[in-house]
């Protein structure tokens, strides 16, 4: 049997690592936590500090999941979540540091490059990585099933949720980025939302159940999602968030 959990590098003698969401990193700096920018892990500098343990280490997440498909929605293309499922995602359904050890092993896995256009991260210019869904959809059970999660540049993330990129007015920097990693021509470009943009009314008009078992075998706590209605009623709520604060 193939191990595919990734290898980790263990801290210098003296450090423990510690699984620090990014939302709580400047707690954990109050706390005495220290950041390694060559692993780019927290650490305890002098284990055991008072109020560090509250992101101890757990096990790492094997670098494939249970039944994730890896051949699943490879590339740079226009993917919009029917509009009950905005703003719920992975992030949103586990907890803080589960959602930390996931992300850090997307980005292991992927050499710390966007799977799309292979850029890295660039704090000069606010180009981060972050984790993406591809979804399965079936039709007949009304069930939208995680199939894969990939590591994408925020350039590359924008230009996959173009209805976002629509709403918070960077639809010409998102259709810009596509059509540079892509090499479509702006006609194509246009052509491709369009069609992706019909796919998402037709799955729209109804109301999704999520299937997250690839995450319920590896230790991964799950928050139970709102009920498919409820969920559309907390897009909605997300969605005019996000046009006042005009943020991502």
């Amino acid at each position: 049997m193939v191990d595919h959990t990734p290898a980790t590098p263990q801290p210098p003698a003296g450090r423990v690592w510690l699984d620090v969401p990014f939302a709580e990193r400047d707690d954990a700096k109050v706390l005495g936590a220290y950041w390694d920018q060559t692993a780019r892990r927290w650490f305890d500098p002098r284990p055991p500090t008072a109020g560090l343990d509250r992101w101890a280490v757990r096990p790492d997440v094997p670098d494939l999941l249970p039944g994730e498909d890896r051949t699943v929605g490879d590339g740079l293309f226009v993917d919009i979540v029917p509009k009950s499922c905005w703003f719920t995602n992975v992030r949103t359904c586990v907890t803080p540091q589960d959602w930390e050890r996931l992300r850090r092993m997307i980005t292991t896995r992927a050499a710390h490059r966007c799977e799309a256009c292979g850029a890295g991260e660039d704090r000069t210019t606010g180009r981060r990585l972050e984790a993406h869904e591809r979804w399965a959809f079936d039709d007949t059970t009304g069930v939208q099933a995680l199939r894969r999660l990939i590591c994408l540049c925020s350039d590359c993330h924008l230009a996959t949720h173009m209805g976002f990129a629509n709403v918070t007015g960077r639809a010409n920097e998102a259709r810009a980025h596509l059509a540079a990693v892509t090499g479509m021509s702006t006609h194509d470009v246009g052509r491709h939302i369009a069609t992706a943009g019909q796919l998402w009314i037709e799955r729209s008009r109804r109301a999704w159940a999520l299937d997250l078992a690839v995450l319920t075998n590896i230790g991964i706590t799950l928050t139970q999602p709102a009920a498919p209605r409820g969920r559309a009623h907390q897009a909605d709520q997300a969605l005019q968030s996000t046009k006042t604060s005009d943020t991502i």
